[in-house]
């Protein structure tokens, strides 16, 4: 699946419609090159899982726990970690496996530790104002 978004506010419906093809699925990947829209791309979705705090990148952090209307929602960076032995320290078996929504930046960081089952989605960017998102 594929679709272009020309502005932050095509986002939004790119968010439902990617939520609604996968409706099942609760682990996605964000790939991307920085400054493609991977954190921004996160916020919409998490709008339309009923999110009503604001959401920002959990850069240094390396996770952030929203509340939503489908239960709680983690959002990891792993852009600043150096090895996988880091995302082990946190425990990040707990929210990978609780059945709860969990979107990951900078997955590449951790490569052995990705679920199968998770979905891929790459942010290509196409121009300064558009980009394309694959999900697979």
């Amino acid at each position: 699946m594929e679709i272009i978004v020309n502005t932050t506010a095509d986002l939004s419906a790119a968010a439902q419609t990617l939520l609604n093809s996968f409706p099942t699925d609760r682990i996605f990947l964000l790939y991307g090159p920085m400054g493609a829209g991977k954190t921004t791309f996160t916020k919409y979705l998490c709008e339309q899982l009923g999110v009503k705090d604001s959401t920002s990148s959990p850069t240094f952090s390396i996770v952030n726990e929203y509340d939503s209307d489908n239960g709680p929602i983690y959002h990891f960076d792993f852009y600043r970690i150096k090895d996988e032995q880091e995302a082990f320290d946190f425990g990040y078996e707990e929210y990978f496996y609780s059945g709860a929504y969990c979107f990951i930046e900078w997955p590449e960081k951790i490569p052995n530790l990705l679920p199968e089952e998770a979905k891929e989605i790459q942010i290509s960017i196409l121009d300064a104002a558009t980009r394309k998102i694959s999900i697979r």
